[in-house]
Parts: structure tokens; sequence; C-alpha cells
């Protein structure tokens, strides 16, 4: 009991403290990566904030399981290099035995790697998308921004302005470009505003400036001076595109399209692969004393990616009709589970997960 205790209060630190490293990695990678779609134009700077945490929301479920089996790997490792597993088995506890009190300390974070696997992760795809597809179906107005081209996504249009009011209602120094049935129309102005008609319809309207009309590579340019000239704003209504993974888990079930049935296969596999991890981390901690701690670590890193690309291969199979629903459902962590629990049975009899005698027939036939 007092093996236990300590056992799950070592458990409940490591793992918190694993968790922090992986959070702090995912902010950073996830600030870099969002920042630079924003200074590309591609999302408005104001939401950057918000998607960064829609983001952390989404791979929620993916940390979860990466803490739970590396903490219980740290921990079960530095117990065999301290030679507490040594007290633990010559006391006639056997290896087994670990399983029930990782299972409680495992419980809560099942419960939460269920509810970010089913319900976070659909949740925040489908708002980090309405997000995007607010901004990049916003009018053209509002991707003017002082000092740099942009390019309008309803038009051939291309605007650049030199300065703009805070509330976006004056412009200096514009020049728009369009092309139309193979001629270019260049306009450049000294200033501008905006103007909303009776019927809804929003323009630019341009003052004293001038239009340059005309085919390239040909002379014959048409150059009229204006005074005023409006240019009427494009918009699109906001339309959210749905896509599986931002498809709520009771979408998926009401509408079995292999895509949908794919994405299902994936939720309900990051809740199994915690299981079959937990189990797993227990025999694989077995530790040589004159062995490093790393090696672990790194065991722990390809096994995780070999067994969450692995899934990716199964979702992709069962969108593609090359796998059945329920064979990918399934049949991925079954074998692992038989993985487990034959590398269970190995350190149980106390026998090595690669022995010598493999290592001297190798040598032998080379």
């Amino acid at each position: 009991m007092i093996f236990e205790r300590s056992l799950q209060r070592e458990l409940a630190y490591t793992a918190g403290a694993v968790f922090m490293v992986l959070l702090t990695i995912m902010l950073t990678t996830m600030m870099i990566r969002i920042v630079g779609f924003a200074a590309s134009g591609q999302i408005d700077p104001r939401d950057v904030l918000v998607l960064i945490g829609l983001t952390v929301i989404g791979y929620m479920a993916v940390m979860l399981i990466v803490t739970l089996f590396v903490s219980i790997l740290f921990v079960l490792t530095r117990w065999y290099k301290d030679s507490e597993m040594v007290v633990w088995l010559a006391s006639g506890a056997s290896l087994t035995r670990l399983i029930k009190p990782i299972a409680i300390f495992t419980t809560p974070i099942l419960i939460l790697v269920l509810f970010f696997a089913f319900i976070g992760w659909p949740w925040s795809n489908a708002q980090s998308k309405l997000i995007r597809q607010r901004f990049q179906q916003r009018d053209e107005v509002s991707l003017l921004a002082p000092g740099q081209f942009r390019e309008s996504p309803t038009t051939h249009r291309v605007f650049f302005i030199e300065s703009m009011s805070p509330d976006q209602s004056r412009v200096e120094n514009v020049f728009v470009t369009s092309t139309e049935n193979g001629k270019v129309n260049v306009i450049v102005s000294k200033t501008g505003h905006t103007e909303t008609r009776d019927n809804g319809d929003r323009f630019v309207v341009l003052e004293n400036g001038r239009r340059y009309d005309g085919e390239p590579g040909h002379p014959d340019f048409r150059i009229m001076e204006f005074q005023r000239y409006g240019v009427k704003i494009q918009s699109q209504p906001v339309v959210p595109v749905q896509t599986a993974s931002s498809t709520s888990t009771p979408g998926l079930l009401r509408s079995p399209t292999p895509d949908n049935l794919g994405e299902l296969a994936w939720r309900a596999g990051l809740p199994l692969i915690a299981i079959n991890l937990m189990l797993l981390a227990i025999p694989l901690a077995y530790q040589n004393p004159r062995r490093s701690r790393t090696i672990n670590l790194v065991m722990a890193v390809l096994i995780y990616l070999t067994y969450s690309n692995l899934l990716n291969v199964v979702q992709s199979w069962i969108e593609q009709g090359k796998m059945s629903f329920g064979l990918g459902l399934v049949g991925l962590h079954v074998v692992v589970f038989a993985l487990v629990v034959f590398i269970f049975w190995l350190r149980v009899r106390n026998r090595p997960l690669i022995s010598r005698a493999m290592f001297s027939r190798a040598s032998q036939r080379s």
C-alpha cells in the first residue's frame, strides 16, 4: 500500500512536469506558425491568441497520451535504477500488480482523453475554420493594409495604399490594378473614402487620380484623369465548409460516409492508444543499471510515433475503402494489445526482449 501511494504521488508530479514541457513546446510551435500566417495575411492578427488556444484544445488528447506514456516510463525506469523495483519484486509482488495503482492514476487522464478526442477536437477545428473563413471572405476594404500589396480573393484586383485612417473610412495614395478580358486597368489616386448606398452597396470613391487602360505589349494605352471614381467593394457571405475533422461525433454517426468513418476510427483510437501505451510502459520500463535512461525515452518516442502513424494509415485506408470500419476500429489495437501481453509474459518469466542467442545466430550467419 505504501509503495502504491508513493507510485501514484510520483506519477502525478512527473506527469505535471512532462505536460508543462509538452504544452510549452506546443505553444511555441503554434505561435511561430500562426504568427507566420498572420504576417502573410492568411488570418487576422487579432485572432492569433484565439487560434493558438483552439489549436491547443484540439491537440490536448494527443498531449495527454504522450504525458501518460512518458511519465509512467520515467517513474518506473527510476525505480529500476534506484533498486526500488527490486524491493517491490522481492516482497512477493508481481509485475502485474503495478497495473492497479497505475490504472487508478490513469483513469482521470483517460476521461480527459475521451472528452478532448470526441468533443474538444471537432469543436476546436470547427471554430478555427470559421474564424479563417470569416477573415478570407471579408470585403475588399478589410483586406487593405498600409504599405502592403493585397490581392482580392473575389476579384482580380490588387490594392496598395500608403496610409489609412483608423476607422478605414479614408485612404491616401491609392494604387489599384485589375485584369479584365486580357486588358490591364491601373488606377492611381491621391485620396479616397468609402461610401454606402441606400441599397447596401459599398464603394471606394477615389479622388484626383488617373486611370490607365490597355493591353500588355501594345502601345495604345488610354489615360484618363478624374476627380471622383467609384470602385465597388465585392464581398462574399461566410459559408462554413464542413469537413470530417470539424464534424461532431454524433454527426459522424448520422452520416457514415467513408471520410466520416475514418475520422470516427481515429477519434476512437486515441483512448485505445492511451490504454495500450499505459500497459506497455510497465514492462518496457525495465532498466539495466549500466544503461542510460535516455534509451527508454528514445524507445518511447519511436513507439508512439509508429503507433500514431499506423492509426493514421488505418484512417486513410478506411476513407479509401481499402479496409472495413470494424476491422480498422479494433484491428490495430488488438494486435498492439497482444504484443503488450507477450512482452509482459517475457518480463514475468524474466526473459529479455532481445536475447544474446539472437545476436550470436546473426553473427554466425554473417
